[in-house]
């Protein structure tokens, strides 16, 4: 474990026992606002020294396992062998386990999320290949056990999507798919190919948080033109006979959010402001990940559409995450929605990253003291 691991979880130890003095203090109840403050952080802490006083543990048994393997007695001997495999075993899990446990937490991450797919190169290719990529987002979605639902949809002429806009509702949704922005390249021989050539072709996926009806960016009516108009694409009878789909345009950065899901135009109107929200809320990240990523490059990327982060090779039956070097021989699972590997291969190197740079900044501060 390296030292700044310990140190930090050093530390989370010795408030773990400050924070029981505290909550067992005669006064503790009497401002009860302090006390649900100390009461969650305590169980947060705990949370993570429990884990490494477990690893404190087996650190103890596998020194006492190497001692004991250097006895003359073979069996002891052959003992300690066993226990030295389990014990090293126990620490590598117990390592990765309180990683993610100090990763620090996107307050963002528990929120429901807004999921844009655009068709780019590749003209009706791509159109559709925006349509397998909502379809294995939809089931990947299912098997979370979230709720999905389209809020505006513009369809192509042979199938597929050139934009769709999806609200996806679940515990930590934006959470696990946050690394789905970027570019998404595809490489088949489409339908239409009649001489059998494979073709590349292109979408583009945004992911942004709900905007908590608190923290939302506040919207000067002044700054927006709200249209009315027609729905396009299935609904029935009714969705052609009102003007209940609504587009919304922020004047000052030309950002534009439309809702046609519902037959109340109220209701769209809602919805599509809170998508307009989530964009300006994006747009602003996106402009602070850029300043960042000048003074240091990012592992996963700023979640920019011109990033390419992935590649679908059909021919192969290939997946490739180029951020993280990662490929897999099973593009069918993938889009029937079996992302976990490679949702979790991206957490990981997120969380991996995230860890580098606490430690960066504990040396930097670390060098400053002593300066």
């Amino acid at each position: 474990m390296k030292p700044f691991i310990r140190d930090t979880l050093e530390r989370q130890r010795l408030r773990l026992h400050e924070l029981d003095a505290l909550l067992s203090a005669p006064d503790a109840v009497d401002d009860m606002e302090r006390f649900r403050l100390l009461t969650r952080e305590h169980a947060e802490t705990d949370a993570v020294v429990q884990p490494y006083l477990r690893y404190l543990q087996r650190e103890a048994d596998l020194r006492e396992a190497r001692a004991m393997a250097q006895d003359s007695d073979p069996a002891l001997a052959a003992m300690a062998a066993e226990e030295i495999a389990a014990a090293e075993a126990d620490l590598a899990a117990l390592e990765a386990q309180l990683h993610a446990l100090l990763v620090p937490r996107d307050p963002d991450d528990d929120r429901n999320a807004f999921l844009e797919i655009r068709a780019g190169t590749g003209g009706d290719e791509a159109a559709l290949f925006a349509g397998d990529l909502a379809r294995m987002y939809t089931r990947y979605s299912e098997r979370q056990g979230w709720r999905v639902e389209t809020l505006s949809e513009s369809p192509a002429e042979l199938g597929g999507y050139k934009e769709l806009v999806l609200r996806i509702a679940g515990p930590r949704a934006y959470g696990l798919l946050r690394f789905e922005s970027g570019g998404h390249r595809v490489q088949r021989v489409p339908a239409t190919e009649s001489q059998g050539r494979i073709h590349t072709s292109a979408c583009t996926v945004a992911v942004m948080p709900e905007p908590d009806e608190a923290e939302a960016i506040r919207l000067n009516p002044a700054d927006l033109r709200i249209d009315t108009f027609r729905a396009s694409g299935a609904g029935g009878q009714h969705i052609n006979k009102t003007d209940s789909a609504v587009r919304v345009v922020h004047l000052p950065t030309g950002i534009v959010a439309e809702c046609q899901d519902g037959r109340s135009q109220h209701s769209n109107k809602a919805k599509a402001l809170q998508v307009l929200q989530a964009r300006l809320q994006e747009k602003e990240r996106s402009e602070r990940a850029a300043r960042e990523a000048a003074e240091r490059k990012g592992l996963i990327g700023s979640g920019d559409r011109s990033d390419r982060i992935r590649t679908y090779n059909f021919p192969q039956g290939r997946l490739t995450d180029h951020r993280i070097n990662l490929t897999l021989y099973k593009l069918t699972q993938v889009m029937e929605g079996d992302l976990d590997e490679v949702i979790e291969a991206l957490q990981l190197a997120r969380g991996a990253e995230l860890l580098a740079e606490l430690e960066r900044r504990a040396e930097q501060a670390a060098h400053g003291a002593l300066a």
